[in-house]
């Protein structure tokens, strides 16, 4: 059993979400800049002073109003990498000092048929970082311990926390898209959580096409191994075995679908997808394609992709911004300005 063994700091500088919506030039900032009371972590809780947080495309549709806030001036962040602090009473697997990283998936039930079928995921009463508790786009962050994951000393800060979401929710969209070994798989969309999976699907003997606007992006795909880069509405150079959407547009659907070979299955990585415009069923979904969503992540789904990063150890493409310009961090993905992965670090 552990108790609070250091002094927790009354208050904590960070950005918070003041009012929800559109980022760039004519339009009031959507986060602002403040200091807010701290609490000492409940009997579950760890506090931990933050490294670095990953700068995720749900914060940026968070911040901008996509996604419903759930809390009021509420901090964004939750690809959190940081020291313990301080631990509640009834925390076990962490002392202070230790090295945690909190995720997007920050609570469950634990007591409905979701969480008893290992599906927690689609826990109705699940809680997430940067969303219903504040996350990790401050000098401190509180996390229940019992979903926070032990991490390696000796990488950069910078290198982990894109693991942290970008990593796992890539993780969860493969196994959702049910790959063949040595399958043929397209990627639409190469960003953060895209260029991470592309490098676990190549190492576990996967082909990789990828399809997307940016001409950066397409270069970092091609350097990675991936062997075809091409725009977004490209036709492949042969059929998919498999696809991954993680561009937020739904006018891709079709064409990803159209891309599958008898059999294949597309696999929505986001959590938010413009409209998706009609199918039409022979040339989208007949011949048993699939069309499959992905809905958070598990605890498993996390400690599993963490443990196959450790072995495979993918290159991390970050841009780094200090924790004070999370705003213009925001920003750049917002206006496709990010090659890789933008990380807020520790000033």
């Amino acid at each position: 059993m552990h108790r609070v063994i250091r002094a927790v700091p009354a208050a904590t500088d960070g950005w918070v979400v003041d009012h929800p919506g559109p980022i760039g030039a004519g339009h009031p900032a959507p986060l602002v800049w403040e200091r807010r009371p701290l609490a000492a972590p409940g009997p579950h809780e760890i506090l931990l002073v933050v490294e670095a947080c990953g700068v995720c495309r749900t914060d940026l549709h968070l911040a901008e109003g996509d996604l419903r806030p759930r809390t009021t001036r509420c901090t964004p962040g939750h690809e959190v990498v940081g020291h313990v602090l301080a631990a509640g009473t009834a925390v076990e697997g962490f002392t202070v000092g230790d090295r945690a990283g909190v995720a997007w998936l920050a609570g469950t039930c634990g007591d409905c048929a979701y969480c008893r079928s290992g599906r927690e995921n689609l826990c109705p009463d699940s809680r997430y970082t940067g969303w219903d508790r504040h996350g990790g786009y401050a000098g401190h962050v509180t996390a229940d311990a019992r979903f926070a994951y032990p991490l390696p000393e000796g990488p950069p800060a910078e290198e982990l926390a894109p693991l942290l979401c970008a990593g796992i929710i890539g993780y969860r969209a493969l196994e959702r898209a049910e790959l063949p070994a040595g399958g043929l798989l397209g990627i639409y969309g190469f960003g953060a959580s895209a260029h991470l999976t592309a490098q676990v699907a190549l190492a576990r003997g996967a082909r990789v096409h990828v399809f997307t606007r940016g001409a950066n992006a397409r270069h970092l795909a091609l350097e990675l191994g991936a062997g075809f880069a091409g725009d977004s509405f490209d036709p492949p150079p042969a059929p998919l075995d498999a696809a991954i959407l993680f561009a937020p547009v739904g006018e891709l659907v079709p064409v990803a679908l159209a891309a599958l070979d008898r059999g294949g299955t597309l696999s929505v990585a986001g959590i938010h997808l413009t409209d998706i415009p009609p199918l039409n069923y022979q040339r989208h979904l007949f011949q048993e394609r699939t069309l499959r969503s992905v809905t958070a992540n598990t605890r498993a789904d996390g400690l599993a992709f963490l443990a196959e990063a450790a072995r495979t150890r993918p290159a991390v493409h970050v841009t780094r911004y200090p924790l004070r310009q999370a705003d213009k961090a925001l920003a750049d993905l917002a206006a496709d300005r990010v090659t890789g992965v933008a990380v807020l670090v520790a000033e």
